[in-house]
């Protein structure tokens, strides 16, 4: 018997048969801020704003002016739900992402025959093609710059075509065949092919992605050193899902598409032409992103032009994300820990057992580092760590060290340990003048000009809370008796 081919409606399946992990509703909904605003309610988790909490994939089968459309939302917003998926310890992921990294598994590409995102086939030469009308882009609030893809995976490569990658960036539609890209300063990959076309002066084709299983989105937020230049995180995908992704040739560019995506929108980005985010609403506000605050509209954001949308038949899924969301935390973080627990097992081997990215710095700005001291040499070593977390990934603002008795993601536990095993004139290490996220609305010279010359420049810092070699003895944790059988009285 053929193995079953995996993608997002294969994940579903699965997750339908996990209690309290699906849900999906017939209630007709608006996906202008509506949408966005009952799973605020329901599952976002992360740093939405208050109230939130932890629940289910969300699936809503009644979209309000796209009768044959579904939108999902929420199937990465729990941590533990993503450890079911991927069929690993949540507590492991970093290990489990670090692994594949360097066993990675390349993609293969298959006939149009074998693509069900190319089902169906709207030409942007049609005549009546509008995309705002094809696909159900929510926004997350009424202040948004307009319709958002947040879980849109560009594929894009060099000139040449001898390299390749995937990157997920924030895209609004601007007009029927017209898609606002904000493609950050340093752009990653993507960024760095853009720049030979435009060096060349063509435009870049591409294709963007929507309605992808998990293992694809979280391979895809890798960045340098742990993926550099010329590794396609699409190999990552491969190695976690123990199966090569299907790529196929588009029907409109010459780039490929994602074979069992839900959707792939064809277009070419425009080697030398911005344009303003919020030119259709100027509300001044981009969208919710993942520190929990609006980001401002961006005055120059680069251009796609769309040559084609294609979608499978059968009421195809328009997946989306709340920008604060716990989802964008699992994304953003746990490649993140894989790329740190990487650096570190190369330069201190052994001494950084595990990493945890929590909710509170968005997946980006935190880490916290369980440290193992086995002699009086390593003490200092925790430091190195803290060191090297800063090298591995530049977006990172925070970095609290724990010893290896300490649940790292616990976060009562991590604050019992700043509180009885550490001081405050000893133990703080602050950085100053790094680069880091300029999404994070502190980083301003208005703020603190004497240290901050230039947006997206930050203060770093460091909360040791690691025991002193010497020091052992005093600090043991009060020890209980290990009962084996314990949950037999909850019978």
């Amino acid at each position: 018997m053929a193995e079953p081919l995996y993608d997002l409606r294969y994940v579903l399946e699965e997750l339908k048969a996990q209690p309290g992990q699906y849900h999906e509703t017939n209630l007709e909904i608006d996906p202008h801020a509506e949408l966005s605003g009952v799973y605020r309610y329901i599952g976002a988790g992360g740093t939405v704003k208050r109230p939130t909490q932890e629940g289910p994939t969300m699936v809503f089968n009644n979209i309000k002016g796209f009768p044959n459309q579904r939108v999902m939302t929420g199937i990465m917003a729990s941590r533990k739900r993503t450890g079911k998926i991927l069929n690993h310890n949540y507590k492991r992921l970093g290990h489990l992402l670090n692994d594949a990294v360097n066993h990675p598994v390349k993609p293969i590409m298959v006939d149009k025959s074998e693509a069900p995102a190319q089902e169906v086939v709207h030409l942007a030469s049609d005549e009546g093609f509008d995309i705002r009308k094809l696909i159900a882009a929510p926004t997350n609030t009424e202040y948004d710059a307009g319709p958002y893809i947040t879980m849109g995976l560009i594929y894009g490569s060099s000139p040449d075509k001898g390299m390749s990658d995937v990157t997920i960036h924030r895209m609004v539609l601007e007009d029927k065949d017209t898609i606002g890209v904000y493609i950050m300063p340093g752009g990653r990959h993507l960024g760095h092919f853009l720049s030979q076309y435009q060096a060349i002066n063509k435009p870049m084709p591409i294709t963007i992605n929507i309605g992808l299983d998990p293992a694809v989105y979280i391979g895809a937020t890798f960045e340098p050193p742990a993926t550099p230049l010329g590794y396609n995180e699409l190999w990552i995908a491969g190695a976690l899902r123990n199966q090569p992704v299907h790529l196929v040739e588009g029907v409109a560019v010459n780039e490929v598409g994602l074979a069992r995506s839900e959707f792939i929108i064809e277009g070419e980005i425009l080697p030398h032409e911005t344009i303003r985010e919020d030119i259709n609403t100027n509300t001044g506000c981009a969208m919710p992103e993942f520190p929990g605050y609006d980001g401002p509209a961006n005055p120059a954001l680069n251009v796609i032009k769309i040559k084609a949308v294609t979608h499978r038949k059968d009421k195809p899924i328009m997946q989306t994300t709340l920008g604060p969301s716990e989802e964008h935390v699992i994304m953003a973080g746990i490649p993140t820990e894989a790329s740190i627990l990487n650096l570190a097992e190369k330069a201190i081997p052994g001494k950084v057992l595990n990493v945890y990215n929590p909710p509170a710095g968005g997946g980006k700005f935190m880490s916290i580092l369980q440290i193992k001291k086995d002699t009086p040499a390593d003490e200092g070593i925790q430091r190195q760590a803290a060191l090297l977390a800063f090298s591995a990934f530049k977006e990172l603002k925070t970095v609290i060290l724990v010893d290896d008795d300490v649940d790292i993601f616990d976060m009562n536990d991590v604050m019992w340990t700043i509180n009885t095993r550490f001081q405050a004139h000893k133990d703080i290490m602050v950085l100053e003048g790094l680069r880091n996220h300029p999404l994070d609305p502190s980083e301003h010279p208005d703020y603190s000009p004497e240290y901050i010359r230039f947006k997206g420049m930050s203060s770093k810092l460091v909360l040791d809370g690691t025991v002193p070699f010497d020091m052992k003895a005093v600090f043991e944790r009060a020890a209980f008796k290990e009962v084996a059988d314990w949950e037999k009285y909850l019978d």
